[in-house]
């Protein structure tokens, strides 16, 4: 049986070793690396599917298995005909297995080798996810790509915790690949945990490859560790994930973050930071953040950004905007959430481009330079 999903690599960049390539799935191609926005309720917060598409070009959106769950209830969207048809996105969609929000529920949630017991953030109701419940869960909701129940550990753990985690996490996989019943539909990836420990990362990475998973990510980063221990442990997991298969690096979506996970050998990445840092009237672009609500914009006519091709900055200066987002009007919401969203999808673009000119390195330095980070 042909996998629902497969990797086709294109290029490897001879400065970097970053990796240009088209993951196909049965909703279209997905040119990578890649930017995806996370549409947790089943939608990108404020957008149509129309504006995802023109406006921001979006090739995949990411949606919570944990959410779609408690509301409106997986089989609900199961009777609509599953997510495309619920939210009439008609491109790629991939779910999250809910297990980073029943984490970090904290004292809501219980765990224990059959799964996790947790406690409503709605209304304190119980409920319990197990691999298999999950695998039930993210089926019915029909997303191409499903991701398989793990743990993520927090920062800082001990070696010890981080260890039994990892273990456990592994035997949930496996689980979530003896429940996958719609392999011919949906691909499963794996969860490569370990925390910030070489030795776990590198047994997660094996046995995980063992089961022969069509794809795989690298969860437990990003939680709120420095920026050094981010790149080291990201630089030392991704040449342990197979080259022949999609690599996806969880919950990562500042532009630095981006540009170093392609150059590491990425091909995916998502986060909320886009339209979250959008409702406080915050914009990146390329030449670093514009806090927009500041007094200094109150009569700035100039577009937003004048180096971005969004709606947003073809039609509307930064003093309009700023009155939207001071008088609360949901329109300065919008448009600063298509900017931002466009804005990490142009980015991806022009990264895609460099890798295939062999020049990432040099279009990191330059970004960087003009971003406002300091130089690597």
């Amino acid at each position: 049986m042909k996998p629902a999903v497969t990797y086709e690599l294109l290029h490897e960049c001879k400065q970097t070793g970053a990796r240009r390539g088209v993951i196909h799935t049965p909703h279209g191609d997905i040119q990578t690396p890649i930017f995806m926005p996370v549409g947790t309720q089943a939608t990108v917060k404020s957008m149509t599917p129309e504006e995802l598409k023109e406006d921001v070009k979006a090739q995949i959106i990411l949606s919570n298995t944990y959410h779609l769950y408690l509301r409106p209830g997986h089989d609900l969207v199961k009777e609509a005909g599953g997510l495309h048809n619920f939210m009439k996105w008609d491109r790629p969609i991939l779910t999250d297995s809910g297990g980073f929000q029943v984490f970090s529920l904290g004292d809501l949630r219980t765990i224990s080798e059959e799964g996790v017991e947790f406690k409503s953030h709605l209304d304190g109701s119980k409920h319990f996810f197990s691999p298999e419940k999950v695998m039930e869960i993210e089926e019915y909701l029909g997303a191409d790509i499903i991701m398989a129940f793990d743990e993520c550990v927090e920062y800082p753990a001990s070696y010890e915790y981080t260890k039994q985690s990892m273990e456990r996490t592994t035997r949930w996989a496996k689980r979530c690949k003896e429940a996958h019943t719609t392999t011919d539909k949906q691909a499963l990836f794996g969860i490569i945990q370990g925390g910030f420990y070489e030795d776990l990362r590198k047994r997660s990475a094996e046995d995980l490859i063992a089961l022969d998973f069509p794809g795989y990510a690298i969860g437990g980063i990003s939680v709120g560790e420095p920026k050094e221990e981010f790149l080291k442990m990201l630089n030392y997991t991704a040449p342990l994930m197979p080259k022949d298969k999609p690599r996806y690096l969880m919950g990562v979506g500042t532009p630095d973050y981006l540009i170093e996970a392609a150059i590491a050998g990425i091909d995916m990445c998502d986060c909320v930071l886009p339209t979250r840092i959008a409702r406080n009237g915050t914009a990146m672009t390329w030449n670093g953040k514009v806090v927009v609500r500041n007094a200094t914009y109150e009569r700035d006519w100039g577009a937003l950004d004048p180096e971005c091709d969004c709606y947003t900055c073809k039609n509307y200066s930064r003093a309009y905007i700023r009155h939207l987002i001071k008088t609360n009007e949901i329109l300065g919401v919008r448009l600063l959430s298509i900017h931002n969203l466009r804005f990490l999808t142009k980015l991806m673009e022009r990264v895609r481009i460099e890798i295939e000119n062999d020049n990432l390195l040099n279009f990191k330095n330059e970004f960087y330079k003009k971003y406002g980070y300091t130089k690597e």
